[in-house]
């Protein structure tokens, strides 16, 4: 049951058969095969489909949904049990936004201190693709807002308050000061990160709030790309 579970989820992912099959390392007949038992152990219909993938239907979204929690809580519980005989071990994937990725490190280096057997993937990400992916069981841990996007079915830890800081040249207009207005920040030409990043759209609601119309000089999706352009 858990490998046919495990194969609606690639395809909920992927949305076409055989990079879902890819993705699980069998052959596209073989989930097929297997969703098609899985339908039949239900006796509903889970997937529209034509010549392709299309989507799923209702009964297939509340299965996916309970694929979901018993795929990860089946992950977890192999994961304890190995760890009580082994030690914790594996691949910890964390999704982070661009913003904060600079901190994950304040997570990873002590943890590894007490697990020296885990290794660990950190992804950039947005903050809509770290909430899409844990849904998805993709990622294990996701570092993101937490006020601005609605979070769903996870658990949420506070790890820092985040404060703006304006970075110029020493030499430019507003170089010397202590403190701006965000009013006067939107008057400047701009690096920021791109319209898809939360970062973006809550300091573009500052700059609004404020009676700012932002025009960007650049936009990026990388805080490196910004701080190179701005050292410049």
């Amino acid at each position: 049951m858990i490998d046919k579970l495990d194969f609606l989820l690639a395809l909920a992912r992927e949305r076409h058969f055989g990079h879902a099959a890819a993705a699980c390392g069998v052959t596209q007949p073989t989930l097929s095969a297997g969703i098609k038992q899985l339908e039949e152990q239900m006796g509903v219909l889970l997937v529209n489909r034509g010549s392709r993938f299309q989507s799923f239907t209702p009964e297939g979204e509340k299965v996916l949904e309970w694929a979901r929690r018993i795929v990860g809580d089946t992950r977890a519980m192999r994961a304890e049990i190995n760890a009580l005989r082994h030690g914790l071990t594996g691949q910890l994937r964390i999704a982070a936004i661009p913003t904060a990725l600079a901190m994950v490190a304040s997570l990873t280096t002590p943890f590894r201190l007490r697990h020296p057997n885990v290794r660990f993937t950190i992804m950039s990400r947005t903050s809509i693709e770290v909430l899409e992916q844990l849904d998805n069981l993709e990622i294990d841990a996701g570092v993101t807002y937490l006020d601005n996007e609605p979070l769903g079915r996870v658990s949420a830890i506070p790890l820092y308050r985040e404060r703006y800081r304006l970075i110029t040249a020493s030499d430019a207009p507003l170089g010397e000061r202590d403190s701006v207005t965000w009013a006067e920040v939107a008057q400047v030409p701009l690096c920021l990160l791109t319209p898809n990043m939360q970062n973006r759209r809550i300091i573009e609601g500052l700059l609004r709030s404020a009676g700012g119309n932002p025009q960007p000089t650049l936009e990026s999706n990388s805080m490196i790309v910004l701080f190179a352009h701005v050292r410049t």
